[in-house]
């Protein structure tokens, strides 16, 4: 019996049950480790093959963030795919299930502006406004925040408070010279209880001073005192406004007046108004002068497009700030010949 207590007591087997024991951990320790690494690796696989084929939903990107680490710029980014796509309410969506885990306020401050931006893009004006609103509480200094509140609140033609946003921008050194002038012009435009005669003298001393209002002040000139622009017709740069002047009605153009300006006249002649030139220093408009004077029965026309010199975007429509960077007083107008729209409809039938 003695023998047998010595025996267990025997250092040397105490060292190889150890031995044992730790191989044992090690073993299950490490084929556990393996098979959470498959797991982990097949669900990654499946949650690819979605991304590729286009498929990742809202909760995928809280799966990323929350279980494999991914890093906040790179989920911002997979984020965006759906801004590409256009698909701005799951952008939308994405930005607010992320708001509800980042705890870090630089990150939930990143994500509202996003949200904002993206709020803006798709046309959820007061959504946007009231991001913007919330990140200013904190950050009254940030400046695109400041920016973007500025465009929501012309869209919702909110002039006053534009305005004044632009006051809070110049005192931090942003260069907002042009959209001071521009919602001043508004401002006039709007103001209901100044009659047509007044807001044109007024927007008339902003024009001399400013020529960059110059289609905001044509458009309002045409649409509510057109003596006045005929009047003053030398002053003002009709290549800068040839869609504007293809596009009025007959009835409405004062002939006589038109013998001022130079390019007004090659313009008319081009759209047949009148035939009183045979050639135009424009190319464009000089292929249609000739077209109108020797090849009778072809209907050609204009059409434009307005390119911005700041991002170089091109865009069918204009707009006093570029729909693509947001610059203001960026489009420039490019006529090119095309065939009529009424020739066009007429081979279709």
């Amino acid at each position: 019996m003695d023998n047998i207590v010595l025996e267990y007591r025997d250092p040397i087997v105490g060292v190889i049950l150890v031995v044992f024991l730790v191989f044992l951990i090690s073993f299950f320790t490490y084929s556990y480790g393996i098979y959470k690494e498959r797991r982990a690796r097949k669900d990654y696989r499946k949650l690819s093959l979605r991304f590729e084929l286009g498929k990742l939903k809202e909760d995928d990107y809280i799966n990323l963030y929350k279980t494999y680490n991914l890093p906040f710029d790179s989920i911002l980014l997979l984020a965006s795919t759906f801004l590409h796509k256009g698909d701005y309410n799951k952008a939308i969506s994405v930005y607010l299930a992320l708001l509800e885990h980042v705890k870090d306020r630089v990150k939930k401050e990143e994500l509202l502006e996003l949200l904002g931006t993206t709020y803006l893009k798709g046309g959820f004006l007061q959504r946007s406004k009231d991001v913007f609103l919330k990140i200013l509480k904190n950050s009254p200094r940030n400046k695109n925040v400041l920016k973007n509140l500025m465009i929501v609140c012309e869209k919702l033609k909110d002039y006053k408070k534009a305005k004044e946003i632009t006051e809070a921008l110049e005192e931090l050194s942003v260069d907002v010279k042009n959209d001071k002038i521009y919602f001043d012009s508004l401002l006039i435009i709007n103001d209901s209880i100044l009659s047509y005669e007044k807001r044109t003298d007024i927007l008339y001393e902003i024009f001399k001073e400013n020529k960059i209002i110059e289609r905001v002040f044509t458009t309002f000139l045409l649409q509510f005192n057109k003596d006045f622009f005929y009047n003053h017709i030398d002053e003002f740069d009709c290549s800068k406004i040839i869609d504007i002047l293809w596009y009025q009605p007959k009835n409405d153009i004062d002939f006589e007046k038109v013998e001022k300006n130079q390019f007004l006249k090659e313009i008319l002649n081009a759209k047949n108004h009148i035939n009183n030139l045979e050639n135009s220093s424009d190319f464009v408009l000089d292929i249609l002068i000739l077209i109108n004077n020797h090849k009778k029965g072809i209907n050609a026309s204009l059409n434009f497009e307005f390119i911005c010199s700041s991002c170089k975007q091109s865009h069918p429509f204009f707009e006093v700030r570029c729909p693509h960077c947001h610059n203001i007083f960026t489009l420039q107008v490019k006529h090119h010949i095309c065939k009529s729209f009424f020739q066009a409809n007429q081979s279709l039938q």
